[in-house]
């Protein structure tokens, strides 16, 4: 069944027959499957909620059918969550790079659709945890604290999307204080009606990143705050 983009009957296959040995594909089918279905819908809150759902759903769904033993149910779930925060990482830096462009051409900071942007940019991590976190109320009592382990862990250290989404969101105000300095103003008019449809565009971005499908390193930047903080 294709839910949200999802194709849910293959993620719950892919989870119910896994073992501890083949977890480490499921990181890389998630991240795939979340980002493809994130590519085909504007990129607002809404959608990046309903993949988000519908992903934890399907892996909730695989891994309570798995006869795998405590401790690797809750391995699955984990890589689960990583495939995701993977995704998530992309459409932050999708956000990233649309949101320079305005900056560029002399979009203001303070500007509306600008200030709304940079909140939604802000607040991806907080959207990842509750919206999985919702997710998992739905599942069967023998997930629940798995799921939560899961959650607490990442709560501790930080997810790479929501460093990067930080790094991001300083890198464009010292852009905009850049941009301001030089005078830059050419064509913020145009920048300013583009915004009105600012998820469109940042979903072609998306769709544009040549590397969207394909395993990639963390960069610096991406690295957990915990991480960042001991470095």
């Amino acid at each position: 069944m294709i839910k949200s983009g999802i194709d849910q009957d293959a993620l719950v296959k892919m989870f119910a027959e896994a073992t501890a040995k083949q977890s480490e594909t499921l990181g890389s089918a998630v991240r795939e499957a979340t980002l493809k279905a994130l590519q085909e819908r504007e990129l607002t809150l809404e959608n990046i909620r309903k993949v988000l759902k519908t992903v934890t759903q399907a892996a909730s769904t695989g891994t309570a059918q798995n006869p795998a033993g405590s401790m690797d149910v809750e391995q699955l779930l984990g890589k689960a969550f990583a495939g995701m925060d993977a995704a998530l990482l992309q459409t932050v830096e999708a956000q990233r790079k649309a949101l320079a462009q305005f900056v560029n051409q002399g979009v203001d900071v303070q500007d509306k659709h600008m200030k709304s942007a940079l909140a939604n940019l802000e607040q991806m991590e907080n959207v990842f945890f509750t919206t999985v976190s919702r997710a998992t109320r739905e599942t069967g009592d023998s997930l629940r604290a798995p799921w939560q382990h899961v959650l607490d862990a990442m709560k501790l250290k930080g997810t790479d999307t929501g460093a990067q989404a930080s790094v991001s969101v300083e890198q464009l105000l010292a852009q905009a204080q850049a941009a301001l300095r030089d005078g830059r103003a050419n064509g913020v008019h145009a920048a300013r009606a583009m915004m009105d449809s600012y998820a469109a565009l940042v979903s072609g971005v998306l769709i544009g990143m040549s590397d969207a499908l394909q395993p990639e390193a963390v960069p610096d930047s991406g690295r957990s705050r915990k991480t960042q903080a001991q470095a």
